[in-house]
Formats: C-alpha cells, structure tokens, sequence
C-alpha cells in the first residue's frame, strides 16, 4: 500500500511541474496581432526584434565555442 501512495504521489508531482512549465513557456512566448486594416502592433514587432536578436548572438556565442570556424564555413559553402 506504501509503494501505490508512492507512485501516486511522484505522479502527482510530476505533473504539477509539467503543468508549471508549460504554463510559463506560454507566458513568455508574444503573440503578433494583425489589425484587420493589416497594420502591426509596432511595440510588439520590435520586442520580437530584439527577442530575436537576442537568440541569435547566443546562437553565435555557442557556435564559436564549439565550432570556432563556423564563420568561414559558412562563408565558403555559400559562395
């Protein structure tokens, strides 16, 4: 009886953390509304901007650390 309480509540706990973290990965994420006369929320496209471009140069820090001629790879593959 003492394993199925347990479990029970390991399950329990689990859940409520996934419950948790979805949540908050919701809350973070912006939504970009488009006006019906097809004009942007300009506040909301430069925080995406910069969200963005914040994404980006942690990308590149990971890449040039792990990779540290990325750059010219790249360079040389498209041209």
């Amino acid at each position: 009886m003492a394993v199925l309480e347990f479990v029970t509540s390991i399950v329990a706990m689990v859940l409520v953390a996934v419950t948790c973290w979805i949540m908050l990965l919701k809350k973070g994420r912006h939504n970009v509304r488009i006006e019906p006369d097809g004009k942007y929320n300009m506040g909301e496209l430069s925080a995406m901007a910069e969200s963005l471009k914040e994404r980006i140069d942690i990308l590149e820090c990971i890449l040039d650390a792990e990779v540290p001629d990325w750059r010219e790879q790249n360079e040389h593959g498209s041209k």
